[in-house]
């Protein structure tokens, strides 16, 4: 079982490795590291929109994050694979798909 767990601890470091380099780019695109805004009306409407698009996924970023050190947390205290609202054992078929998953089928599929 320990084995299970160092593959899904590199995975999930491996992911969390890649977030944090998709959040470095969004905010440096968000700060504008490529410079100020045009001066065309309409290509700053396009630039603000951008701006809206990579904060979304910044948000989606920064919450994927959040799930994965919940994991890597977990793993520590060996507390991963069981469902974080009834207490059973997550399946490993899921864990596999979504290895920083804290909820069961059932419970996941009841929180809608």
């Amino acid at each position: 079982m320990a084995t299970e767990f160092d593959e899904i601890r590199r995975k999930l470091l491996q992911q969390k490795q890649e977030l944090l380099t998709r959040a470095a780019k969004v905010h440096a695109d968000i700060i504008r590291s490529s410079g100020p805004l045009d001066k065309d009306f309409a290509e700053q409407v396009v630039q603000m929109e951008n701006d809206a698009v990579l904060a979304g996924i910044g948000e989606a970023t920064k919450q994927e994050l959040a799930q994965i050190n919940r994991a890597l947390a977990q793993l520590d205290q060996g507390t991963y694979g069981h469902c974080s609202s009834c207490g059973q054992p997550i399946g490993a078929r899921r864990m596999q798909a979504l290895a920083y998953s804290d909820l069961c089928i059932a419970c996941a599929e009841a929180a809608g």
